[in-house]
């Protein structure tokens, strides 16, 4: 039905204001009781096998929505009503910020894709951390939240900006991520290396441990898959120096590998991070080799190309405790998450493995040892 309703109605809708009135949706049935325990008994049920423990918290399952889809923690319970175990909200910056000029979002539909310079559009960290102390939780789930830079900031600056929204948002936050790998920011990417990602991930811990005296607040970096493979051994390598928590492997590439020409020339020429189908290949290559570098050190979560239970069983096997998805939610619908569920509780019971932790890094390991 939601396959349907997508070529009938989404497809013909700008993907930017499709994504508004589906989210407009979403929060409406989270705010009306009958319906959202109506729907999450439908989308959310609980596997207690795929009951996982990541960054010092415990979560229904190992599957969450990654960052990009609700930009300012507007739907958190929504989401959560959706079935995802943890919900990555963001990314936000120091200031708010429009984003990139309108056209900005394209769907590549036959290749299973999105292309987006949305360039960090939202309402800024004060904004955001003020409606997250103001949220009544629903539904328990994990947030996330997704830190980059205002885009009129300089480089040299960037610590600074990032000290600003970890002040106001570390509190808040179950977790925290340093986001230095999108596309749609000048000079964002430039943060990746490691000269400029010590001080600055430093700079972010330290606030964080300021500002939250009670608790360590998990802190992660996502990083992009078109980083030289000797780039990510180095990222990696730093990850586990500073003792950071996790690494988020990945976000968009600017790489157009993969596409055919089946979804049109127009399209392929957009500017912008590309995710999706296309990605998979990629994504899964840097994820393995960083557990081969890291091995079970630090948590590593596999984002990009995850469209099905399969893909995100692949990414636990490569070496993530946790999964996340997005494109895919777009195409598949509202029972995208279940559907993931479900066949990760089918492979765990056929596999040789007893518990879902176990078979974390399996695949690596098995390859490292031939």
């Amino acid at each position: 039905m939601y396959k349907l309703f997508f070529r009938l109605v989404f497809k013909r809708m700008d993907p930017e204001q499709a994504h508004y009135a589906a989210f407009r949706w979403i929060r409406l049935a989270a705010r009306i009781p009958v319906l959202r325990t109506f729907v999450a008994a439908a989308l959310a049920p609980r596997y207690k096998e795929l009951r996982t423990e990541a960054l010092g918290l415990r979560m229904h399952g190992p599957f969450g929505l990654a960052a990009g889809f609700d930009k300012n923690a507007v739907a958190i319970d929504g989401m959560a009503m959706l079935g995802f175990d943890h919900i990555e909200i963001g990314t936000v910056t120091g200031e708010p910020q429009p984003g990139n000029p309108k056209k900005r979002l394209f769907r590549l539909v036959a290749d299973r894709a999105l292309i987006n310079r949305m360039g960090f559009n939202n309402e800024g960290s004060a904004a955001v951390a003020s409606r997250l102390a103001a949220r009544n939780p629903v539904f328990r789930t994990t947030v996330g939240v997704n830190i980059g830079k205002t885009k009129v900031v300089p480089e040299a600056e960037a610590a600074a900006d990032y000290v600003r929204s970890t002040e106001a948002l570390a509190a808040h936050a179950d977790y925290l991520v340093v986001n230095v790998s999108s596309p749609n920011t000048p000079g964002l990417r430039n943060l990746q290396a490691t000269e400029s990602l010590r001080p600055l991930l430093t700079a972010v811990r330290e606030a964080a441990d300021r500002t939250v005296t009670t608790r360590r607040v998990p802190l992660l970096v996502k990083i992009a898959p078109d980083l030289a493979d000797e780039d990510v051994d180095a990222v990696a390598d730093l990850a586990v120096e500073l003792g950071l928590d996790g690494i988020i492997a990945t976000n968009t590439t600017i790489a157009r590998a993969g596409l055919g020409l089946k979804s049109g020339p127009e399209l392929l020429g957009e500017t912008g991070g590309l995710s999706g189908a296309p990605l998979k290949e990629r994504s899964l290559e840097v994820l393995s080799r960083l557990y081969a570098r890291v091995g079970d050190r630090i948590t590593l979560v596999g984002v990009g190309g995850i469209e099905n239970a399969e893909d995100a069983w692949q990414r636990i096997l490569a070496g993530a405790t946790l999964v996340q998805g997005y494109s895919a939610f777009i195409y598949e619908g509202p029972f995208y998450a279940r559907a993931i569920h479900k066949g990760l509780a089918a492979r765990l019971a056929t596999s040789p493995y007893a518990t879902l932790a176990e078979a974390v890094g399996a695949e690596t390991r098995k390859k490292a040892a031939l």
